[in-house]
């Protein structure tokens, strides 16, 4: 589908960067298109959609989770009049203007444009990585280490920078041990984050460790093979987790040959500036910023972004200006509380599509004779966030066909222990009592759309 107008701006990209860069162009009546992305260069939302508490960005003093305040970014751009799309981006082309900005699913020219494609964060490849990929190594903390299986567990961490600091911290909620390991003689963290973790008795911190591989069975890691950098000494350390906090690279595979960029891939702005090699373009966040990478940082120059590219809309005679009414109250955030099995079999009705908790699992799989689609989620979890209104558009799609049953991990444990949940979001299928299929992660609408159709 082709978008025939032209936009005043399009924002490539969504976490702190993309969305304040949104929020200040729907405020100064630019209306902008953002492309938030969906899987490539991680979710949208950004690195902070896979960050447990943030406890440095001002006007929080008792911290937020990083999906929390994604969504407060998102509904206030959206509350300005800033027009979001869940999509990928996968050409880009700024040899004419306006600009050409194409997704699988449309073509969107703009006059200007500004990139916050943010980093991804790196793996380790490891030989047996992809075999335990999700069957005990996760890059996401917040994600991962609330499913049963990680619980009363030893865990560990690679790295040695906040993020690994921070994860080591968040996991000893879930597992009885947490193993740090940093490949040098020191952590490259905070002397705050440093000190937590240092005085923390459930995390032991393994100085000069490089990973070598990990083992376990078909199903599930067991351990990690390590040797000590100094001595060259091998071990084994038991672990039943492995997560991944070892540094990102910028997501400019898109721009590569039409804009400046850095020896590493960043891309080059003009000195105290977002202003790139190519006149209307402007990149905020961590795919221009690899010295401070903080959420305030990104935040910042998101804003200057928008800035600068009014600025530059005006001296060109581009802008066309969208007036809007007052904006429209923020919905209250819901109240996460699990009901008792009286009020769950109380509000419990066969007919119904959408359920939530165990009692309707455990009487629908007893029960119907439709498809069962069974949502296991976090309420933390950056990915489920992500997958919630993909979900809910397709139950919407398959009303009367389906049951659509959720399941926090949390509140649940015990279910999701039960079912084999080793990370979220993961999504089952169940048909007559059988499991017909399983996802994990976040899919394309399609590939979900597919599963369900072939099994009603």
């Amino acid at each position: 589908m082709t978008n025939p107008t032209v936009e005043n701006l399009v924002i490539i990209g969504s976490g702190p960067a993309g969305y304040t860069a949104a929020i200040y162009a729907a405020r100064a009546n630019l209306k902008p298109f953002v492309f938030e992305g969906f899987q490539a260069g991680g979710l949208p939302g950004g690195q902070l959609m896979t960050t447990t508490e943030v406890e440095n960005f001002p006007g929080f003093p008792e911290g937020i989770t990083g999906p929390q305040l994604m969504d407060r970014m998102k509904a206030q751009s959206v509350r300005w009049g800033a027009e979001l799309v869940t999509e990928d981006v996968v050409s880009v082309d700024f040899s004419q203007r306006p600009f050409v900005v194409r997704s699988e699913e449309r073509e969107v020219k703009a006059h200007s444009i500004v990139i916050a494609t943010g980093a991804t964060a790196k793996r380790l490849g490891l030989p047996c990585e992809h075999q335990f990929w999700s069957r005990g190594i996760s890059a996401c903390a917040i994600c991962d280490g609330a499913t049963p299986i990680f619980r009363s567990a030893e865990l560990a961490v690679v790295g040695g920078g906040d993020s690994a600091a921070e994860e080591a911290v968040y996991l000893t909620k879930y597992g009885s041990h947490v193993h740090l390991l940093v490949r040098g003689e020191k952590m490259r963290a905070s002397k705050a984050m440093q000190d937590r973790v240092l005085k923390n008795s459930k995390i032991t911190v393994h100085w000069n460790t490089d990973i070598l591989d990990v083992f376990g069975e078909e199903n599930h890691m067991k351990g990690v093979h390590l040797r000590n950098k100094k001595t060259g000494e091998a071990s084994e350390l038991h672990v039943r987790g492995l997560f991944y906090a070892i540094g990102h690279t910028p997501n400019t595979s898109l721009f590569k040959g039409q804009l400046e960029l850095d020896d590493i891939g960043y891309v080059v702005t003009k000195p105290g500036s977002v202003e790139t090699s190519i006149e209307g373009v402007f990149a905020a966040g961590d795919v221009q910023d690899h010295e401070y990478r903080q959420a305030i940082t990104a935040a910042g120059t998101g804003c200057m972004a928008a800035m600068l590219a009014e600025r530059w809309l005006s001296t060109q005679g581009l802008v066309q200006e969208f007036h809007q009414t007052e904006a429209s109250e923020k919905p209250k955030a819901e109240q996460a509380t699990k009901k008792s099995e009286a009020e769950q079999e109380s509000e419990f009705s066969v007919d119904a599509t959408r359920h939530e908790g165990g009692y309707a699992l455990r009487k629908l799989y007893h029960e119907s004779d439709r498809l069962i689609v069974v949502k296991y989620a976090s309420p933390n979890c950056g990915p489920c966030h992500t997958l919630k209104p993909i979900l809910n558009k397709l139950v919407d799609e398959f009303e009367e066909k389906i049951h659509f049953v959720e399941i926090d991990v949390e509140q649940d444990p015990d279910i999701a222990e039960a079912a084999g949940v080793m990370g979220t979001p993961t999504i089952q299928f169940f048909k007559d009592k059988d499991k017909v299929a399983e996802l994990k992660g976040v899919k394309q609408k399609s590939e979900y759309r597919q599963l369900i159709s072939s099994n009603l």
